[in-house]
């Protein structure tokens, strides 16, 4: 049986075979457009100009080179004691109570270093960072009454269970974002009593104090928070004994920090810093 269709019915299928191969093309070109095909691979695509953000780690207390505030240092100029706390004086990390202030704002915009808030973690990069005491770097006590803390610190490992000193801090403002501020150490068996805290510093600057131990060697190191470098230093004095005093001449310059901070140390048995006392003096 013939089952060719007739011309008429024959025409309109070219028609639509052409229809279809036009449809095609039309596919092709778009799929090898700007636009990726479903069977395109990860690996095919370009790169985006920037990764994907991610929340921000926290500062760390150790970020400031040994000497360097967390705010902008002031100029010279005459020190002025903590606010609520007549016979203390700021020492470190802000010299007035501007530079906490800025902190303050800085903290409150974008959380900008939250360690100010931390006591121990304050006293931690006093001793580590400013004091340039690196070996120093646990916590071995912690006694917090309302705006004063009393952070004692001390070195790792087995044989070094004790505490080197015990800093002192208080808040710098009243405010609840008041940061910590270093003002000194409570000394026992390691102490400064000259010069007399509070007191207008001169050079040559006569140090000394008490100190328990046995074949003692003390250095006594002048530094500000503007300077990375130190003022002055005067190494070493041996000392030793049962509360025996111990005495030190230190001859300083470059000070323009209205407080400067004198700290002295002694160590070599286990460490090179095992034991330190600070105290602070006025520059005018």
């Amino acid at each position: 049986m013939n089952t060719r269709l007739p011309l008429p019915f024959r025409l309109p299928i070219r028609l639509v075979a052409a229809m279809a191969l036009t449809v095609l093309a039309l596919v092709g070109c778009t799929g090898s457009g700007g636009s990726a095909s479903a069977s395109e691979s990860p690996s095919s695509r370009p790169a985006t100009s920037s990764p994907p953000q991610s929340a921000p780690a926290p500062d760390p207390p150790a970020t400031t080179a040994p000497g360097t505030p967390s705010a902008t240092a002031s100029a010279s100029g005459s020190s002025a004691p903590l606010p609520g706390f007549s016979d203390l004086q700021p020492l470190w990390p802000f010299t007035t109570p501007e530079q906490a202030r800025a902190w303050e704002r800085e903290y409150r915009s974008g959380g900008h270093q939250p360690w100010h808030l931390d006591p121990e973690q304050t006293a931690l990069s006093f001793t580590r960072n400013y004091l340039g005491f690196e070996e120093v770097d646990r916590v071995t006590s912690r006694s917090v009454d309302g705006r004063e803390a009393r952070i004692g610190v001390g070195l790792s490992g087995a044989e070094t269970t004790g505490t080197a000193a015990v800093i002192h801090l208080v808040r710098f403002g009243t405010g609840p974002d008041a940061p910590w501020e270093v003002v000194g150490t409570d000394d026992t068996t390691f102490s400064m009593t000259a010069p007399a805290y509070g007191s207008v510093a001169r050079s040559p600057m006569t140090v000394g104090g008490r100190i328990t131990g046995v074949d003692e060697s003390v250095r006594v190191d002048v530094r500000q928070p503007s300077s990375r470098d130190l003022l002055g230093t005067s190494c070493c004095m041996s000392a030793g004994g049962k509360d025996r005093p111990w005495t030190a001449s230190v001859s300083f310059t470059g000070a323009v920090d209205p407080v400067l901070t004198v700290v002295a140390s002694t160590g070599g048995h286990i460490a090179e810093v095992e034991r330190f006392t600070v105290t602070a003096v006025r520059t005018g």
